[in-house]
């Protein structure tokens, strides 16, 4: 695959996740355990982290997200974790979806299905990452600004 196009991919995706951390951290300890801010960021984390484990479709049996978190995204009933992840273990897991998203754009080919994957990844983020700006907006009064491209 041309290496101008990982480059546009990687910049716009990365800017998603870049934005999606800006409103994680932004959040203040009052609004992050007393709504479901600190559950839409986990959501947001654990979807970008199993597309980006599982190319083929509905590969739900092969995904393991990294401890402390479980598979209860995947239970029907919108059934929530145990307890409230903090930001510091949602930022950690923030940074490894951001290297494993790099890691794959690196790694894609011609021949590959995978770029509408994930732009569809990209999208699920994006709106995410809005709608806790939003969140922040209406509680705070404030919300990260809008990030163009990520860091190279």
């Amino acid at each position: 695959m041309d290496s101008f196009f990982k480059s546009i991919l990687w910049s716009q995706f990365g800017a998603s996740i870049d934005m999606l951390e800006n409103a994680i951290r932004a959040c203040p300890d009052a609004l992050w355990t007393g709504s479901r801010f600190w559950h839409t960021s986990n959501h947001t984390l654990f979807y970008l982290d199993f597309y980006l484990s599982n190319p083929a479709p509905d590969p739900i049996d092969n995904f393991v997200p990294p401890a402390p978190f479980t598979l209860s995204e995947f239970d029907p009933s919108g059934l929530y974790p145990d307890r409230a992840y903090t930001k510091d273990e949602l930022l950690i897991y923030l940074d490894h979806c951001r290297k494993k998203c790099r890691a794959a754009i690196e790694a894609m080919t011609d021949d590959q299905a995978f770029a509408e994957r994930l732009l569809y990844t990209m999208r699920h983020v994006q709106h995410h990452a809005g709608q806790l700006n939003f969140i922040l907006s209406q509680r705070i009064g404030s919300a990260p600004r809008w990030v163009k491209r990520t860091q190279p």
